[in-house]
Order: C-alpha cells, then structure tokens, then sequence
C-alpha cells in the first residue's frame, strides 16, 4: 500500500493546487508520472524538474480537456511517454465562477459541466484501452463535498457537475470491473492553501467555514494527496466504486 514503483500515472490539471501535491505525492510513492496543464506550465516544469532529481521519469502536457481531440492527444501521448498506463487521476475541474440561479445561462452550465464533467469523460475513455492492458489499474476522480452537500451560494452548478462525479464513479466501476480497472472518487471539503480557495473563498467566509468543521482546522492539499495515492496504489484490492470524504467531520456518507 502506497508503494507504486515503476507504475505509470497521468494526473489532469496536474500543474496547480491539489493537482501538484497529487503530482508530489504520485512521485515520492515512486510512480512515472505525465502532467497535464491547461494554464498552469509553470509548476507542471517545476514538478518535472522534481521527478528527475528523484531519478523518476516526467513530462509534461498542454490541453484543453474540454475539447475531444486535445483530451485524446493528451492521453496518447502520456501513454507513448510512459509506455502504457497504470492509474489516471482526474482532477482538472473548476468553480469558474460563482453565480446564482437567476445569473446561470445556457452558456455557463454548459462551461462548467463540460469543465467538470465532459472533461473527465473525453479522458477516462481515451485512457481505458490503456489501462485494461495494465491488468490491475486504478482510477481516482476528484468530486468534492459540493458535490455531496450543494456548496455555498453561487455554486450551484459546480455542485451538480460534482454530484455527477460521485455518480459517474459507482457507474464506471461496476462497467470497467471486468476489465480488471478500479475506478473511486476523492471528494474534499475545505481545504486551504490552494488557488481555488484564493480564487472563490473571502476570508470571512473562510473563518465562518473552519468554525463549523468538527476537527477545527481546513484540510491540506497533503491531506487529498495521500488518499489519492492510497486509492491509486492498492492495484490488488477490494475497494471500487467508492468514495472517500476528506472534510473533518462535516459529511459523512
């Protein structure tokens, strides 16, 4: 458990926030790891500067996952990169913005639904021929306690996309099973020290947030990260089609 040597991992949205602790942790863990950035090249190169001080394999990859062709380029190159694939981590996703429902319009549910979710199918399909050939792969998607409780003001539509995610996960588990592929879900509550928090989160509703959490602090993008890597690395376990709740106490399925 957590020991994935010599496994080959693609993370989405790999370059930024819970994206790159994912990326830190994949590494130290021992995998060879394709990131993929949208926006964010800065930290992906950071990262794989990191892997080759770590004598592990990286590269990065620019796309935009909303669009079918740039997904499946990006998968294919990751997989000729690697030489197959072991685990994929969706995590790319967003807010985008907060909007009432008086304020969504056709065109902003269907940004942040193909964002959120669109996205995560363009890739997962492109990457099942590639796992299946593993024999023992494991998918981690990223959903959110959004996705569970319905968010705060403004994330109406962000909370749907998420709450698809939970379900997407128990669907795609039961239908990729026999092809010897685990498929589970992280979903994280608070959590600090990202650029989605900075972006979405004033700091009064942040204190208003921390005092409702049983454990009494926010999480840690660390705090995602292991779990990511517990549901990543137990290639020969039991566990699929579930989802993990990282929140302190504030949900619990």
């Amino acid at each position: 458990m957590g020991n994935l040597n010599g496994k080959r991992a693609l993370v989405t949205g790999g370059g930024q926030g819970l994206g790159y602790n994912i990326v830190e942790h994949l590494l130290a863990a021992g995998a060879d790891v394709a990131i993929h950035y949208f926006s964010s090249e800065t930290g992906a190169r950071e990262l794989k500067s990191l892997a080759e001080k770590q004598g592990r394999r990286a590269e990065v990859f620019r796309a935009d996952l909303t669009k079918e062709t740039e997904a499946t380029a990006l998968v294919g190159g990751a997989a000729k990169f690697l030489g197959g694939l072991d685990v994929l981590v969706n995590n790319a996703g967003d807010l985008v913005q907060r909007r009432s429902i008086e304020e969504v319009d056709a065109a902003f549910w269907e940004r942040v639904i193909n964002v959120n979710v669109t996205s995560v199918l363009w890739v997962t399909r492109a990457a099942v021929p590639w796992l299946e050939k593993s024999g023992q792969a494991s998918i981690v998607n990223l959903s959110s306690l959004a996705g569970r409780k319905g968010g705060h003001p403004g994330s109406l539509v962000y909370s749907t996309a998420k709450g698809a995610v939970l379900t997407w996960t128990r669907a795609l588990a039961n239908e990729l099973a026999p092809k010897g592929i685990r498929v589970n879900c992280v979903a994280p509550g608070f959590i600090l020290g990202t650029r989605f928090h900075e972006t979405h989160t004033t700091e009064d509703s942040a204190k208003k947030t921390v005092a409702g959490i049983p454990l009494g602090r926010a999480g840690s993008p660390e705090d995602v990260a292991r779990a990511v890597v517990y549901l990543a690395s137990e290639f020969d376990g039991f566990i699929t089609g579930a989802t993990l709740d990282i929140n302190g106490g504030v949900y619990a399925a």
